[in-house]
């Protein structure tokens, strides 16, 4: 029996120490402390999340504003990719034309003066309404982007016709497969090189209707991290990338991501080497509303020193200029 239990024993050191020369960080490759920044709608009006759920009107929560910037415009986009974004996210919207209007609402009464569900409207009703009509910062009585808005809603062919080399993460905001279709033959119809500047996130249906329409195409939603995640704690330990975690998209919440077989260098190195993107987002808490990021200089200092992967954040203008100047 002593006999056995020496075995036993050993084993399990053996298997500790591969788990640990396997995984280590001080083992790791060196990273160059250059993060992919993807910048969430744009460089957007940054509002207050305390209470926040999935029908607050955040126009009507805005701190008082320090730019002129309206989330999922194309001014908005170019003002990202110049503090310093590499990715941009927006939202789309299907409209009763077939077309897609960039917008995050599933209805106009928030930010604008129009009523209803969004995805009913034409894209030229959508055009003409004015985006900035319902922010406010003072609870209703000064309205600082109200007329400015009119007509500045793009469509997704505007987008991409504008910012024809630029990188993009295109959220799908309804669970129809039929949009995720849609968004396959629209996207087809690009050049091979701009479609691979192209990444796509949303519902469980649309995701993998778009996956099937366009399988080169890097896709999340909640299905494929799952998949991946339940592969990756496995097998990752070994050091193999499951087919689930290939050729994909991951965000990852800045205060789960240490549990990563791998974290940082390590789990980067694999992902880099199976063609998929990896972006850490802010802490998650149950119950969290919205997408939360890594949005301040405090969330950035918890980062690993020297992190060289993907960070998602709602402050472009912000963590733009601190990661560059941390670089030098």
């Amino acid at each position: 029996m002593k006999r056995i239990g020496r075995i036993l024993f050993l084993g399990a050191l053996l298997i500790a120490a591969l788990l640990f020369l396997n995984n280590t960080t001080l083992l790791g490759p060196a990273m160059s402390g250059k993060p992919s920044l993807l910048a969430h709608r744009g460089l957007a009006q940054n509002f207050h999340r305390e209470g926040l759920t999935n029908e607050t009107c955040t126009a009507e929560r805005i701190y008082p504003p320090v730019h002129d910037y309206l989330e999922n415009t194309i001014a908005s986009m170019r003002a990202a990719f110049d503090a310093g974004a590499d990715v941009v996210e927006f939202d789309v919207q299907p409209t009763t034309d077939g077309q897609f209007a960039v917008f995050h609402d599933w209805t106009v009464d928030c930010r604008t003066e129009g009523k209803g569900v969004t995805r009913e409207h034409t894209l030229a009703e959508l055009k003409a309404l004015d985006i900035g009509y319902g922010y406010t910062a003072d609870g209703g009585k000064t309205f600082p982007f109200r007329g400015k808005g009119v007509g500045m809603m793009p469509s997704l062919d505007e987008v991409l016709a504008a910012f024809p080399d630029k990188r993009f993460l295109i959220n799908i905001k309804g669970n129809d497969p039929a949009e995720g279709e849609l968004l396959a033959k629209q996207l087809a119809k690009l050049a091979p090189e701009q479609r691979q500047h192209l990444m796509a996130y949303g519902g469980a249906l649309p995701i993998a209707a778009l996956h099937t329409g366009l399988p080169e195409l890097k896709v999340l939603s909640k299905a494929t991290l799952k998949r991946c995640a339940i592969a990756y704690i496995g097998v990752g330990w070994s050091g193999y990338v499951p087919q689930a975690c290939r050729n994909t998209l991951l965000l990852i919440p800045n205060n789960y991501a240490p549990l990563v077989w791998g974290w940082p260098n390590r789990f980067l190195e694999r992902m880099r080497s199976a063609d998929t993107a990896v972006f850490v987002a802010g802490d998650y808490a149950e119950g969290d509303a919205g997408s939360s990021g890594i949005d301040d200089t405090a969330a950035l200092a918890e980062l690993p020193a020297g992190y060289d992967g993907g960070i998602l954040t709602n402050r472009i203008d912000l963590i733009g200029p601190l990661a560059r100047n941390a670089q030098r």
